[in-house]
């Protein structure tokens, strides 16, 4: 299977490319480096990407800034950030690269556990998280040929909050959440919202 994985650099993104790998063949890429690069706030870089790979068997698409801060002291840039990088950013992967997918593929976005479990200082990516997962619900609704979307919705990463200095004992390791990717890749649902917390993918 050809997959073509968007933020193959950050910490999940790494995990999930080098698991992946195991059993198909992944084209990598990033902001900056990577097989390929992109830069998802811009539909021209994104159309130029795809006119480069071609045709692929599934997109996954582990990008999307996220801001965080109080909501009296979040700046309207902030907010900005995440509807034009995490959300549109991805939604725009979604819209041109189903014109590149084979038949039957499927298209993978990433949420987070931000509109689940309310917490202060996290207004700004919880209402981002909280539309891409309404968005590929939707969206699975009108898509033909057998394609399908979903999302990923992990909680905080393990390493992400050692590199914070804070606690890991609530996260789950990066290695684990490339199992949901994996799940959203080989099974059947669409419009489904992978939640990625405690431990690796058990199919229910």
């Amino acid at each position: 299977m050809k997959i073509l994985a968007i933020g193959a650099n950050g910490v999940i993104g790494q995990a999930t490319v080098k698991h992946l790998q195991q059993e198909h063949s992944v084209i990598a890429v990033g902001h900056s480096q990577g097989d390929y690069t992109v830069d998802i706030e811009s539909k021209a870089s994104i159309q130029a990407l795809f006119e480069k790979v071609g045709n692929v068997d599934a997109i996954i698409s582990m990008a999307g800034n996220g801001e965080m801060g109080s909501f009296d002291s979040m700046p309207e840039s902030g907010y900005h950030n995440v509807l034009n990088n995490k959300v549109m950013g991805q939604v725009n992967v979604a819209r041109i690269g189903l014109e590149y997918l084979n038949e039957g593929g499927s298209i993978t976005l990433t949420s987070g556990q931000a509109s689940n479990h309310p917490m202060p200082g996290t207004a700004a990516i919880a209402m981002g998280v909280a539309a891409i997962n309404t968005f590929v619900a939707t969206v699975a609704l009108e898509l033909t040929d057998g394609k399908r979307i979903n999302a990923v919705s992990p909680s905080m990463v393990k390493e992400t909050m050692e590199m914070w200095g804070v606690d890991s004992s609530a996260g789950i390791a990066a290695r684990d959440v490339a199992t949901y990717y994996h799940a959203s890749l080989n099974g059947h649902q669409s419009g489904h919202v992978f939640n990625a917390v405690g431990g690796y993918y058990e199919a229910a």
